[in-house]
């Protein structure tokens, strides 16, 4: 009679079979293409406690285990003032998921709620940095996010309505502010949807988001857009099935030469320069 298999190897096991085509090979495909594992990397996972980090977090480690290439893992949790309960939910699921997490501690939350001047932005800028720094203590030269498909695509699309901007959002990043590390985004081919479904296929439960300014954002429109976008794209996809898809590709295939402006390391260039250079139609 075979043995009954753990939580934790059902989990695993539905990452590599059930969930091998919307997840697994996604997942490999973004490590390969954007070349975001080198041999000797030590890497931090950093885990908020959500769906998709943990999800990274899982496949990180699924792939350190099966992979020849010598790579190390650390798995970080950085604790910005987290409700005693969701604290615990994040420690519970990590240990359901036999993922050996280091916690440490923070009062993010409590300064960036004193702020009146973009307290989001400046939340994510603060983390972000303590993560880094936390990552370099711990002798790690990457830090990878959980940033998924539906983000990169959400991503462009604001630049575009709100920012005025044709901007994406890069599968891995030199960081400016800590020299020697870099910022991966191992999920960056993975559908929201599909990570919707393995949680529930295990059901699994994670934390939302646990900031302290969620239900004040909620009632302020102006703190919407990202809601909004996905709203619209959802309702594009009613009639055109495709369109995140061809977002996503759109960004992997910029054509220059039909752009009256661009910029390119912080400069901005015009056509004009280079106008009367080109031959015509």
């Amino acid at each position: 009679m075979p043995r009954e298999l753990t939580p934790n190897e059902k989990i695993e096991r539905s990452l590599i079979k059930r969930f091998r085509k919307e997840l697994w090979k996604p997942f490999i495909v973004a490590v390969k293409r954007y070349e975001l594992i080198q041999p000797g990397d030590r890497i931090a996972v950093c885990i908020s406690g959500g769906k998709d980090s943990m999800l990274l977090a899982k496949l990180m480690q699924e792939l350190h285990k099966h992979t020849f290439l010598p790579f190390e893992l650390e798995f970080i949790v950085m604790d910005p003032g987290y409700s005693p309960l969701n604290r615990q939910k994040i420690e519970e699921n990590a240990a359901l998921m036999e993922i050996p997490i280091r916690i440490f501690e923070s009062d993010i939350f409590d300064v960036t709620t004193k702020l009146d001047c973009n307290p989001c932005y400046m939340c994510a800028r603060m983390r972000r940095g303590f993560l880094y720094d936390r990552a370099r203590e711990l002798g790690c030269n990457k830090i990878a996010l959980g940033h998924h498909f539906n983000d990169v695509i959400e991503t462009t699309v604001m630049g575009m309505l709100y920012g005025a901007q044709l901007q994406g959002m890069m599968p891995k990043l030199h960081s400016k502010n800590f020299p020697g590390m870099e910022l991966i985004r191992p999920l960056y081919c993975i559908a929201e949807d599909d990570i919707v479904s393995w949680c529930r296929y295990n059901e699994l439960e994670f934390i939302g988001c646990a900031c302290k300014l969620t239900e004040r954002a909620a009632q302020d429109a102006s703190v919407s857009k990202r809601k909004e976008v996905k709203e619209l794209l959802r309702a594009m996809r009613k009639t055109n099935p495709d369109v995140e898809k061809n977002v996503f590709n759109s960004i992997h295939a910029v054509s220059l030469d039909t752009m009256p402006g661009c910029k390119w390391r912080g400069k901005e260039y015009s056509f004009l320069e280079w106008y009367d250079k080109s031959e015509g139609e």
